[in-house]
């Protein structure tokens, strides 16, 4: 998406961006899709903040910029028959090489194909081009900069949890891949794990028309994680999962409120109008470890018995569970 896209007031989701308190180099996030203006949604709230003030930085590249014929082609049948079409492996692997560098066997001196570093204007007003610093880390002058993550959205990938998120929001650059159809050709992550991590993640046991919406949601949750994005750094441990193992970790955030203090005959529970901040932190964690139980046995199930105290232990056991996750109820 160019610069030239953006709504007037809006931050640009384009370009490459510097952390302005440190002075070092922001999360990059790079997104490749037939539909960058998917990604419109970015550029507002929490998120759209942080691209303005330098705390990430997100491109999001058009993958038919990478295709070459006239009819700028990105899947074709599948070998073996069967339903639907598969996004072919050519512009992946331009798209690749264009944001993360050629793969280490390429040809010296061979002529760069549209879409790589270090091609010429053939593609002047075709797409995204090479992205400023996939090569090294600005300013170090030689030092390379580290590999970058590649995130497949996949129904048959593995569970996109909190904990990944909070691993993601460490690194230092991220590709997204969205794909189409029946999916990208399988040859295409080979390709890139022999230069990046490729992580094959789903964010629920259904389907969706394509990876985007999975995309908007795997990025949201990685830079809500970012130093600066909450406005209370304390939010993310608090949060259902517990982000950093905070009081929540491994379980859902219980029932929240605020005023009017009675509404339609409905009052605040009187322990949160207490002041009693100890007697408060351990209502909400009852309240937790309950609907964790009820909604989500499945983590309850998992709980750590060394991470449970007595009173835990009493209130899971109420709920049908006992200390360390057995399910009692069944």
């Amino acid at each position: 998406m160019r610069l030239s896209d953006r709504q007037p007031g809006r931050p640009a989701l384009a370009g490459w961006a510097r952390h302005p308190r440190t002075g070092g180099a922001a999360l990059r996030i790079d997104i490749v899709t037939i539909f960058p203006e998917f990604f419109a949604a970015l550029r507002v709230s929490l998120i759209g903040k942080a691209i303005a003030r330098g705390d990430v930085a997100i491109a999001v590249h058009d993958l038919r910029a990478w295709a070459h014929d006239p009819h700028r082609t990105v899947d074709d049948a599948p070998f073996g028959g069967g339903p639907g079409m598969v996004m072919k492996p050519e512009p992946w692997g331009e798209a690749l090489d264009a944001l993360a560098g050629p793969p280490a066997g390429l040809v010296a001196g061979a002529p760069a194909r549209p879409g790589q570093p270090g091609a010429g204007g053939s593609r002047a007003g075709r797409g995204p081009g090479p992205v400023p610093g996939s090569g090294a880390v600005r300013g170090s002058g030689a030092e390379p900069a580290a590999a970058p993550v590649l995130i497949v959205p996949t129904p048959s990938g593995v569970p996109f949890t909190q904990a990944m998120a909070a691993e993601l929001a460490g690194g230092a650059h991220l590709i997204v891949a969205c794909g189409r159809y029946e999916g990208i050709d399988s040859r295409v992550t080979e390709y890139a794990r022999a230069r990046m991590t490729v992580r094959e993640v789903s964010i629920g046991d259904y389907v969706l028309t394509g990876g985007e919406p999975a995309a908007l949601v795997i990025v949201d949750a990685i830079c809500r994680l970012l130093p600066g994005v909450l406005g209370n750094a304390c939010s993310a441990a608090d949060d259902s999962f517990g982000a950093g193992g905070g009081p929540m970790s491994g379980l859902v955030e219980g029932p929240v409120y605020t005023r009017p203090r009675v509404w339609h005959g409905m009052a605040v529970p009187a322990v949160l109008l207490s002041g009693d901040h100890g007697a408060i932190a351990r209502w909400r964690r009852d309240q937790a470890l309950r609907r964790t139980a009820r909604n989500r046995p499945d983590l309850a199930a998992r709980l750590p018995a060394s991470a449970l105290d007595a009173r835990d232990r009493e209130v899971l056991a109420a709920a049908g569970f006992a200390a360390g996750g057995e399910d009692v109820a069944h």
